[in-house]
């Protein structure tokens, strides 16, 4: 093999690698002699081939295996003799004619174009000094969120005869919806339950229904929204005739052991206990988002070095395909709304920027620290994943296991977590207490 750097400039590289004939005939003779013993051919006795007929009938397929094994192990030999480590896959272009090569009548050449990961020194992560905001679970949390809980509980019993639906109520009804006056699919319904304020329908429904009482009879016009999942009803105008059967107030039950045995816990303590924890947990996974904001923005002030320009490529054309989305579903941030997308261009690659180098300083941290990640935490991450598809679970999995590239989104994460751990453990880490409101605010990007 000969091997020839065409290019070195910044973390980019290029050379031009060459196998010579003789050396992928030398492999197909060897690999037609592996492969003979077990073959079977119509008037050979089994194994008794002669090697030039296999090599006359399958030589030029065997070839080409051959020769996609040796780009892989030479291409891969080439960055090994040079201790060069590749940040994306490199790309690789045939410069032989391939049917040549195949043949046997000319050499393999291919170029070989890569960049590699930057050379850094990582500082001692035990110098590191961080503050954690922690915030107390008080009582009165507590008390809120029992009192939450109660409403999200709500019975309701019947108002009295007469009485008016409020805003909250539930009004047990059927209707029928036309449009045109005529009946359409999907509009008609009998003993329908709607909770008045929840919003669950159509923009005018429950509105229109406050006021009604038992035994009514009145009628709703509405107009559906023109972005309605539907385009046979999206911005038509509807009747809904409705039949009320019942007005039914929302009932607050009382907060006490019965309530609490509700949820099978034995008294109310015990489900003060259980909420108190929830908070708890709630607040730690708070406390550790804010403290390791604090130590990436620690890192990214203190390393700068050149980036591949391929790994923030991709890293930008993540993020904005993700805003194209928000942007499409009218979910931009106002910030955003006012910018030109070159200025927000500019913004989301210094975004990708600092996403990529926090990578790298991360990831040679924990390369030091000899950390890695399990295959029974990839298994669990995995699972977790695919609880999220209910009856689609094995597919799900299966996926996953076939597809390196999305395997590795599972496997990320999980290894940025514990080199997060690792320095958290090694650095000085002073917790100081805030309030709630404190811990849940957002800090500025």
């Amino acid at each position: 093999m000969e091997v020839k750097e065409t290019k070195s400039e910044g973390l980019s590289r290029a050379f031009e690698v060459t196998i010579p004939a003789s050396e992928l005939s030398e492999k197909l003779d060897a690999k037609i002699e592996e492969i003979r013993p077990q073959m079977k051919l119509k008037g050979f006795r089994p194994g008794k081939v002669p090697a030039a007929h296999v090599k006359r009938m399958y030589g030029k397929s065997i070839m080409g295996d051959i020769i996609q094994e040796v780009v892989t192990s030479t291409s891969q030999e080439a960055l090994d003799e040079r201790e060069l480590r590749p940040a994306q896959q490199p790309s690789i272009e045939p410069v032989s004619d391939i049917e040549k090569v195949a043949a046997g009548e000319e050499d393999l050449t291919y170029t070989m174009s890569v960049e590699i990961m930057p050379e850094f020194e990582t500082s001692d992560v035990s110098a590191l000094e961080l503050e954690r905001p922690v915030a107390e679970v008080s009582d009165e949390q507590v008390d809120e969120a029992l009192g939450r809980l109660a409403e999200n509980n709500n019975k309701y019993e019947p108002r009295r005869k007469g009485s008016k639906a409020k805003d909250g109520d539930a009004v047990v009804m059927d209707f029928v919806g036309k449009i045109d006056g005529e009946a359409f699919e999907g509009g008609s319904a009998e003993n329908q339950t709607i909770v008045l304020g929840q919003g669950r329908f159509i923009p005018g429904f429950e509105e229109q229904l406050v006021g009604v009482k038992a035994e009514e009879e009145t009628e709703l016009n509405v107009t559906f929204p023109e972005d309605y999942p539907s385009a046979d009803l999206a911005g038509k105008e509807a009747v809904f005739e409705v039949k009320v059967h019942e007005v039914r107030e929302p009932k607050t039950p009382e907060i006490d052991d019965e309530f609490a045995q509700n949820f099978g816990l034995e008294d109310l303590d015990a489900l003060k206990k259980v909420i108190r924890e929830q908070i708890e947990a709630e607040h730690a996974s708070m406390s550790r988002g804010k403290v390791k904001r604090a130590l990436l923005d620690k890192l990214d002030e203190e390393y700068s070095f050149e980036l591949p320009e391929g790994m923030v490529e991709a890293e930008f054309n993540q993020i904005w395909s993700q805003f194209e989305r928000e942007k499409e579903a009218g979910n931009l941030d106002d910030e955003d709304k006012d910018k030109s997308e070159d200025e927000l261009k500019v913004d989301y690659k210094k975004i990708a920027e600092r996403r990529v180098r926090l990578g790298l300083v991360l990831a040679e941290i924990g390369r030091k620290a000899e950390l890695v990640v399990s295959e029974e935490e990839v298994a669990r991450a995995l699972n977790q994943e695919a609880s999220r598809y209910p009856g689609q679970e094995a597919q799900i999995i299966e996926f996953y296991r076939k597809t390196p590239g999305a395997l590795a989104q599972i496997r990320a994460p999980i290894y940025e977590e514990k080199v997060v751990d690792h320095i958290l453990e090694q650095a000085t880490v002073t917790d100081t207490t805030v309030s709630r409101e404190e811990l849940e605010k957002e800090d500025d990007i």
